[in-house]
């Protein structure tokens, strides 16, 4: 590939330091295809290491390499293919504050093969604050994206509003379930609390708010409740113990709530006895192994077996995280969710099913990475040639568009004057009640959450300079049980957030409502729903694909939820 490049190209190409994020499927194809195109000052920054699920794509990985850091096979890798290249290899998350805007600096380019939101973003954010050119890359089964990000002359990665992750209300995945997505939240919330960090706001017993917020309690007495870790760790952890609650003494307390029935199928108790006595009738030889479903006995089974071991890990590492890819954690939450689905009447899911919907899995597709790797260096290519001005984002589609075409490309963007990034005056406004929202929740889930900040400074911007939030650590702790609205923050407010580590300021505009959220919401983004559709339809109109540039877009966006 070297040798097909002009000599004034080929020396610039030689000597140009560029940063990849990401070693991953993309990161792998971008990474060799970089060093073949003779590209010889690389630095990788990936904090994954190597999983057996990765070998059937990552093609720089091999069996033996299991365990290890991506980024230190992928480097050794590379240079059996270039070895005079000379490749940096930092296995590290790119959030960790050590990678600022000097680190940034030092890059001709930017490359980002990455598969999460909340990097990306951070990234883009260095990437405007140093000045320097990001190539954002993405793939989502058969579908996937390549665009160029420039400071004031192309569209940031967060010029466009991004799909939020669907969420449930709480009632329904703890009280009234229907669908099977409800059960396997509710698995993986339950996870958590007997094995993971608990978090309050998720436990899996039953609660008494009914979804117009009526409060009740169960018709014939009330129930004092403890949480479900407090209660599975008074009983030691016992499986039937825990069974006979989940699955029994659970489903009795909701079902002694009459009017939750009123117009719902009620859910049915189970008993372990007679499920582990009733006929395996399954079919083991039809499908395969994952693809099977499982008999309620055979849930009951992997249910009884798989949680003493996890408590036993759970004992030796501490804290666990449940993770897709470990057999004991997905057949606890295949097992539970499934015993949960029959209780409330509700089709199971295999295993398969159910590892691709807890994980919102989109199944990797290694010839999409090859493409989406090999136009990264195409696009890098004229970044460093000095023809920005050639610069397209490229989509590959499902199928090709009307002409035929597999890859369609489309004129950059000008940057959204709305985006809270990159616009001139970031500012955004958020809508929340200022009496029951507490500094902890405007910081974590607002912030950090939502903004995708790191390490924010916060002040009213009141003329006074009242500190909020301080990025120094116990500063103002204190704050963080208070309300809102103690600190005087009512009607519309506006606050300055700051954060130092992405060199990033945002106004942020407070406007209180006393009217109940929808979706049980705790703050609602006005600004997202602003978005200008006019941009839209004159990008259609120069691409000249009007009936499948918009879907494309919207098609990748949608499966690329991080």
């Amino acid at each position: 590939m070297a040798d097909c490049l002009n000599e004034s190209l080929r020396n610039t190409v030689s000597t140009s330091k560029v940063l990849v994020v990401g070693a991953g499927g993309i990161g792998c194809e971008l990474i060799k295809n970089l060093v073949l195109t003779g590209f010889k000052n690389l630095v990788i920054v990936d904090l994954d290491t190597i999983d057996v699920s990765n070998l059937n794509r990552q093609f720089l990985f091999q069996k033996d390499h299991v365990g290890r850091p991506k980024v230190e096979v992928a480097r050794e890798s590379a240079l059996a293919f270039n070895p005079t290249a000379t490749i940096t290899a930092i296995h590290d998350s790119i959030l960790n504050p050590e990678y600022n805007i000097s680190f940034y600096k030092q890059f001709a380019l930017v490359m980002n093969a990455l598969d999460n939101k909340k990097a990306r973003n951070h990234v883009n954010r260095l990437c405007l604050a140093a000045g320097i050119t990001l190539v954002e890359s993405g793939s989502a089964g058969y579908l996937g994206q390549v665009t160029v990000i420039r400071k004031g002359a192309s569209e940031c990665y967060e010029c466009q509003p991004k799909p939020a992750p669907k969420t449930f209300p709480g009632c329904t995945i703890r009280n009234t379930p229907s669908e099977p997505i409800h059960c396997i939240v509710w698995a993986k919330h339950l996870y958590s609390q007997l094995f993971g960090e608990p978090d309050a706001d998720n436990d899996v017993s039953p609660d008494t708010a009914l979804e117009n917020g009526e409060v009740m309690e169960a018709e014939n007495e009330v129930v004092q409740r403890v949480s479900t870790r407090q209660w599975v760790e008074s009983k030691e952890y016992n499986p039937e113990q825990v069974f006979e609650k989940l699955f029994v003494s659970d489903i009795e307390y909701l079902l002694s709530m009459e009017k939750l029935w009123q117009t719902r199928q009620p859910p049915m108790p189970l008993k372990a006895e007679s499920l582990l006595s009733s006929s395996d009738e399954n079919d083991r030889d039809m499908l395969l192994p994952d693809q099977r479903i499982w008999s309620v006995a055979e849930c009951v089974k992997v249910f009884m077996k798989s949680l003493p071991v996890l408590r036993e890990r759970q004992l030796k590492e501490g804290e666990l995280i449940w993770d897709k890819d470990d057999h004991n954690d997905l057949d606890f939450v295949v097992a539970t969710a499934n015993l949960r689905c029959h209780t409330f009447g509700i089709q199971l899911k295999s295993k398969f099913d159910i590892k691709s919907m807890a994980g919102n899995i989109i199944p990797a597709i290694a010839t999409t990475n090859a493409v989406i790797a090999g136009l990264i260096v195409m696009e890098a290519l004229k970044i460093l040639d000095g023809q920005f001005n050639k610069c397209k984002t490229t989509y590959l589609p499902k199928n090709p568009n009307p002409r035929k075409r597999l890859l369609v490309t489309c004129p950059l963007l000008k940057p959204n004057p709305k985006c809270y990034v990159c616009s001139p005056c970031p500012e955004a406004s958020v809508k929340l009640n200022t009496n029951s929202t507490t500094i902890a929740t405007l910081r974590d889930k607002i912030i950090i959450g939502h903004f995708g900040m790191i390490a924010p400074d916060v002040e009213i911007d009141d003329g006074k300079g009242t500190i909020l939030i301080s990025s120094e650590e116990g500063e103002t702790d204190d704050n963080l049980p208070k309300f809102l609205g103690e600190f005087n923050i009512s009607g519309a407010s506006r606050l300055k957030v700051d954060d130092f580590l992405q060199n990033y300021q945002l106004i942020l505009n407070l406007f209180h409502s006393d009217e109940a959220l929808s979706d049980e919401k705790e703050f609602e983004v006005i600004s997202d729903d602003n978005i200008d559709e006019a941009r839209l339809v004159k990008r259609k109109a120069e691409d000249d694909i009007e009936s499948t540039s918009k879907k494309q877009r919207t098609d990748y966006n949608n499966s690329l939820i991080q």
